[in-house]
């Protein structure tokens, strides 16, 4: 039986996520960051077509949003408001990263952080449950701002009477003005991370919840699948767990652009094979970085390229490819594992097994 997202969201706390989240859990970060970031992208694309725009595609903006929280130790979520969900909190956050990449996208959205709550509103009123959803969005103005009448009625009037703004300062006996800076000031703070948190359901149907599981560093994963044949005879499978090279073996590893090797295969590139924190991309110690963290997977392919014909001139070494991309960047090996396809005859690189049995 399927499941929405909101309620697997209920089934853990706020703080365990963002526990997931600081300690580089694979499953919680896939379930839960890019399912909120998804929310509020989802609805803005409706709007802007934005997967059809170069560098407004979910994952460059998913991931834009994802370094600026792992640069600040994700300090902006630990920060929130005493009571705010983080759900409410993180796709709010994410709202502002989507609607500042619109605006470097093209000048004629210079206007859009104006006009982007009308169109979370006009999202709702699209939807076949309308008066009852703008019921509701008129009650979390009046939770919110239980001691301003003026803010109650105004959301009440606008929201779920359904007068503009002018009628309503009619009305009330106030100044168009008067009635504008309010409105802004309720879709910003209630109204907009209200309607991205609670009705973006149907676009999470099917979403399989998974149980936060240990990194892979620490724990081994047992894959039932039929490998390639002459994998299994060269045995050319990257190990599981590596916690030792040999003096010729390269830690190939998923980092991101801005080389802050935080956690995950990452971690243990610096910890242990000479990964140098600021460097993104490359041969660093015993270890070669491959950015993941930039966009979709067509950003990822010109460094894996790059890594193949490096791997190609230098046959010396042993280059162990670790599941690059299917941790924190939330890909899976079936979107990663093709950009490795001329790797395969290169009798020097190793692949993980569960890339093998994509190619």
């Amino acid at each position: 039986m399927k499941k929405n997202f909101q309620y697997f969201c209920n089934m853990i706390d706020d703080e365990l996520i963002l526990n997931g989240f600081r300690s580089f859990d694979e499953s919680v970060t896939r379930e839960y960051f890019y399912g909120f970031c998804r929310r509020a992208y989802d609805i803005f694309d409706s709007k802007y077509q934005l997967r059809n725009k170069a560098g407004l595609d979910f994952y460059s903006l998913a991931h834009e949003y994802y370094i600026s929280l792992l640069v600040h130790d994700f300090k902006p979520l630990l920060d929130r408001p005493t009571g705010m969900k983080l759900s409410t909190w993180m796709t709010n956050g994410f709202r502002f990263v989507v609607l500042d990449a619109i605006k470097s996208y093209n000048k004629e959205f210079s206007q859009i952080s104006d006009n982007a709550a009308d169109d979370v509103l006009n999202y709702v009123r699209s939807s076949d449950y309308e008066e009852g959803m703008m019921l509701q969005v008129a009650d979390a103005v009046a939770s919110h701002y239980k001691s301003d009448r003026i803010m109650q009625e105004i959301a009440h009037l606008i929201f779920y009477g359904g007068y503009s703004q002018k009628e309503v300062a009619d009305m009330i006996h106030m100044t168009p003005a008067a009635v504008n800076q309010r409105y802004k000031k309720m879709m910003d703070e209630v109204v907009t991370p209200y309607v991205i948190e609670n009705y973006s359901e149907g676009i999470f149907e099917g979403v399989v919840y998974r149980a936060p599981a240990m990194p892979r560093h620490l724990a081994r994963f047992s894959f039932c699948m039929e490998l390639p044949e002459k994998y299994m005879e060269n045995k050319r499978i990257t190990p599981e767990r590596i916690s030792i090279l040999q003096p010729n073996e390269i830690f190939v590893f998923g980092s991101n652009l801005q080389g802050i090797h935080a956690g995950g295969a990452a971690f243990m590139a610096r910890k242990h094979f000479g990964a140098v924190m600021g460097q993104g991309v490359g041969l660093q110690g015993q270890s070669y970085a491959i950015p993941t963290m930039q966009g979709g997977v067509e950003t990822i392919k010109p460094y894996v390229d790059q890594f193949i014909e490096f791997a190609r001139a230098n046959q010396d070494k042993h280059f162990l490819v670790t599941r690059i991309g299917c941790g924190i960047a939330g890909f899976t090996p079936k979107e990663i594992a093709p950009l490795f396809k001329k790797a395969t005859d290169l009798p020097n690189v190793w692949l993980p097994e569960d890339f093998i049995a994509e190619l």
